[in-house]
């Protein structure tokens, strides 16, 4: 099994192409002599490496790997296990029970926790990703269990229950806490105040600020599109208009909302982002062991690239292409911004002030979640055929954001039922009828119209080639018949 298989990704070859392979490897081992065996490595690592980006989609990059394999690579599960049990060993042996029901059953939770962690980083199903190590990815995927896990326990408690148990957390959450407005006066320039007129900009002047520009670079990484960045930033300004009567939190200045979001944070965030997005796809992914590199500052590059993807591939989504593709693609921002919205709601159901650490745990865990869910959902969307089921990390992703959505219509449906102003459920209508509208026509109306035409037209090409008269006159009865009159009359004159 090469490195390049040990990594997922996917390598479809032939027998004969291994038979032949094999046999130039033979032929090279008999020519040259033992001290010729690393330059024969090297030549059949690269015959291998070629037939296998020779499989590679016209969207993924090539991969050039020496096929190291170091003590970093190899799976130490006997290790992690012998450290486990001696770990537990201790504390069932040495270690003095305390008599805090409380504290032991914190403890126990986990500890509990650790060792399904332990379990799933060393026997999990490995990821797209291998960069840094695959073992980071398969921590994040048990990580993602045991949240989904935690929203399911909550979405059963009563609504009084489920707050107070976030005191277990944290003993200062369970105490109802006012949303912060960003509305009020909307002036850019404050002619009223003397000392500071443009006071408002410095108001809004907070640590969201970079967090937006942060999380829409991140953003741009996952999704790999400029136009679906977009609509997702631009859906969420109107979002936040549309549910400011909901969430005080929404309720900001129309300048806060397209200047200081949409164009400067999350617009230089996406620019940033696809400008990092061109530098990985024309980057050259060859890799080289460690220690098979002489220079120190060989060594020192190649450590820091060992936190970059290990190959690259540019989504190209095409919703326009075929119903299956829209669909998907409608399905991905929908979800996107459902994920978007549970970061305002959970916080306000749930009493968590924006700045808690809690908040700050979900946005992390979203963002080394995100770019392997939207892999998978790329993969299985763009080749079905050889995907033939969502990637496990997609498949959580999506359980953890409907839960997290349950909890918020359980917990407050007072709030969610709170009704539209009219002019923005005629807005939204508007907006769902010119979608399905363009839906209909793109996939159905405009498609029938074309098979209509393509099958008039090959009918009326084939007609005028039945009747289109023939340049050779042997095979026309009509034209053969008058040449054989006018030699008749030939021969009597």
């Amino acid at each position: 099994m090469t490195k390049v298989e040990r990594k997922g990704i996917p390598l479809r070859r032939s027998s004969a192409e291994d038979q032949v392979n094999g046999s130039m490897v033979n032929m090279l081992a008999h020519s040259f002599s033992s001290s010729a065996v690393p330059d024969l490595m090297k030549a059949k690592s690269s015959v291998q490496f070629s037939r296998e980006n020779s499989f590679r989609r016209t969207t993924e990059t090539e991969v050039f790997d020496d096929g190291t394999n170091t003590f970093f690579w190899r799976a130490h599960t006997v290790t992690v296990l012998f450290i486990l049990t001696c770990a537990l060993g201790y504390v069932t042996l040495l270690e003095e029970t305390p008599q805090d029901t409380a504290y032991n059953t914190k403890r126990g939770i986990v500890a509990s926790i650790l060792v399904f962690l332990c379990f799933g980083v060393t026997q999990a199903k490995d990821g797209p990703f291998s960069r840094p190590h695959p073992a980071y990815w398969r921590f994040w995927l048990c990580v993602s269990v045991v949240y989904e896990l935690f929203l399911i326990f909550i979405l059963f408690q009563t609504v009084h229950d489920g707050r107070q148990f976030m005191k277990f957390i944290d003993p200062k959450l369970g105490v109802p806490l006012p949303e912060k407005g960003y509305g009020g006066n909307c002036l850019l320039y404050d002619p009223g105040d003397k000392t500071d007129p443009f006071h408002n900009i410095w108001d809004k002047m907070d640590g969201f600020v970079p967090a937006h520009f942060i999380g829409w670079y991140i953003k741009t990484l996952v999704i790999r599109d400029w136009w679906m960045c977009m609509i997702i930033s631009v859906m969420f300004e109107f979002l936040e208009y549309s549910l400011e009567h909901q969430l005080p939190n929404f309720s900001e200045c129309w300048w806060d909302h397209w200047l200081m979001d949409v164009v400067f944070c999350n617009g230089f965030g996406i620019y940033c982002g696809m400008k990092t997005l061109e530098w990985l796809s024309m980057k050259t992914y060859q890799w080289q062991g460690l220690w098979n590199i002489p220079t120190y500052k060989g060594k020192i590059k190649r450590i820091a690239f060992q936190f970059t993807p290990y190959s690259w591939v540019k989504f190209e989504w095409k919703p326009a292409s075929n119903l299956r593709r829209w669909l998907a693609v409608c399905g991905i921002i929908f979800v996107f911004l459902l994920a978007e919205l549970n970061t305002f709601y959970l916080k306000f159901v749930l009493w968590m002030p924006p700045e808690h650490c809690l908040v700050l745990l979900r946005l992390v865990f979203f963002v080394n979640v995100g770019g392997v869910a939207m892999r998978e959902i790329y993969d299985f969307m763009d080749d079905p055929k050889f995907y033939k089921k969502l990637g496990q990390q997609a498949w959580m992703v999506a359980a953890i954001t409907v839960t997290e959505f349950l909890i918020v219509v359980k917990y407050d449906p007072n709030t969610l039922m709170l009704p539209l102003p009219f002019h923005v459920t005629q807005c939204w209508i508007l907006g769902i009828l010119v979608i399905l509208t363009w839906t209909i026509w793109r996939f159905f109306i405009r498609d029938i119209t074309l098979r209509y035409k393509e099958t008039r037209r090959q009918k009326q090409e084939s007609t005028s080639e039945q009747e289109k008269p023939l340049s050779d006159g042997s095979e026309n009865p009509a034209a053969r018949g008058k040449q054989n009159r006018e030699g008749l009359r030939h021969r009597k004159s």
